[in-house]
């Protein structure tokens, strides 16, 4: 499940959605809004998207990281909306029956996520200035024909 949330996240509540009997391992990613970008200094950040189309794509990747790996399941989801320092903005969860196939599965999908779901962040500078920031100005997505090395 791929989806866009306008409110806080609860990564207990998230995880729970994983429990599998036949998990050997259970692999999270929390992504914090962090005080810092590129040698600025952030003071808060909204985070908007437009959500057919971020969670179709959403979707398209976790299909395609389930096609590649064996894992059990595989959910993320990405706030929206105005955040603080700390807060958390976006939740990758992987179940597999082993270590290997979760850790590669999570990373595989925060890193697509990052580069190709049409999300734009706005970061507010102490500065008092502000930058929009989307998935094009990111870098290139990675790979997905092989599992990381």
């Amino acid at each position: 499940m791929f989806r866009l949330s306008a409110q806080p996240l609860d990564p207990a509540q998230l995880a729970h959605l994983l429990h599998d009997p036949r998990a050997g391992a259970c692999v999270t990613f929390e992504g914090w809004v962090r005080n810092r970008n590129e040698g600025q200094a952030v003071q808060a950040l909204d985070y908007e998207a437009y959500a057919p189309l971020a969670e179709r794509e959403g979707e398209r990747i976790l299909a395609e990281v389930r096609a590649k790996l064996p894992v059990l399941e595989a959910t993320c989801v990405h706030r929206v909306g105005s955040l603080a320092l700390g807060d958390l903005a976006v939740w990758v969860g992987v179940t597999a029956e082993h270590r290997g196939a979760a850790f590669d599965a999570c990373r595989m999908i925060i890193d697509e996520v990052k580069a190709r779901v049409p999300i734009w962040k706005k970061e507010h500078y102490t500065s008092g200035t502000t930058a929009w920031i989307n998935c094009a100005t990111r870098g290139p997505a990675a790979d997905l024909s092989s599992p990381p090395k």
